[in-house]
């Protein structure tokens, strides 16, 4: 499927690495110019580099080492990504992170981090891409989580409150930029092979967890980077406010190991 977005100006928050690398990765595909951040700049350079070599005859690169939980870090990246042609056609707010708290309570600190990352840094990047968006339309996904429908107690529960808090977000500003031809949707991904969830379970937690996964497996990252670049594409446009579950049918059912059992045998 054509999917429109040959010489499209793209945006992805968070793409050194991980789901963030894979979304940069399809809209390269897809013929786009495709501008990333993250805040280490050795991960990213290594990232924009790996991109142009796989890639030299597609899109575009353009990589920027900004914090993109502060305000202005989200508003040079879009100044940047409209320098081109004055517009930006998609944003995908990508950036989050988990955190286990130290104690039995949050401090300032922790909390600060956890929100910042997962719902500021979605805030700031909306913000900074309607300005470009307005006059022309555009096509913003933001990245929330299983864990909004689906949350965690292990001394790591704001995590899950702050993903829901993206899903009202990505709701709410779905109806207040759509007579500016601006759709908004959030992608909630599943357990997915990343450096992120590689260093906070253990793979005794991950196959615990798998019981309850329809499909019995984790997912990689470009089986979300697919569904992000298709809500991203015109193909996708009459879809707006919404909140798709892209996490292999993950506690859907509360027995789904049994099926791969039963037909194992």
């Amino acid at each position: 499927m054509d999917l429109q977005l040959k010489d499209k100006i793209a945006v992805v928050t968070g793409a050194s690495k991980g789901i963030g690398y894979a979304i940069a990765e399809e809209f390269l595909k897809e013929g786009a110019a495709v501008f990333i951040c993250a805040r280490n700049k050795d991960e990213l350079d290594k990232a924009s580099t790996s991109l142009v070599e796989k890639y030299p005859a597609k899109g575009k690169v353009f990589a920027y080492a900004l914090d993109g939980t502060k305000e202005e870090g989200m508003d040079f990246l879009a100044q940047q990504a409209a320098s081109i042609n004055g517009s930006i056609d998609v944003w995908v707010n990508n950036i989050g992170t988990n955190k286990k708290r130290e104690g039995e309570y949050y401090t300032e600190e922790e909390l600060d981090y956890i929100i910042s990352a997962n719902y500021k840094s979605c805030v700031f990047g909306t913000q900074a891409a309607v300005k470009y968006m307005k006059e022309k339309g555009g096509s913003i996904v933001n990245i929330s989580s299983l864990a909004a429908h689906a949350a965690t107690a292990i001394r790591s529960n704001i995590y899950a409150s702050m993903k829901a808090a993206v899903i009202a977000y990505t709701q709410t500003t779905a109806s207040e930029y759509a007579p500016y031809n601006i759709r908004v949707n959030a992608v909630l991904p599943g357990y997915t092979r990343t450096p992120l969830l590689s260093q906070g379970f253990s793979q005794q937690t991950l196959d615990d967890l798998l019981r309850n996964n329809i499909l019995n497996r984790m997912a990689e990252p470009e089986e979300i980077a697919k569904p992000v670049v298709f809500l991203s594409s015109p193909a996708a446009s009459y879809i707006t406010g919404t909140e798709l579950e892209v996490t292999g049918g993950h506690i859907k059912v509360l027995n789904a190991r049994d099926s791969w059992n039963l037909a194992k045998k």
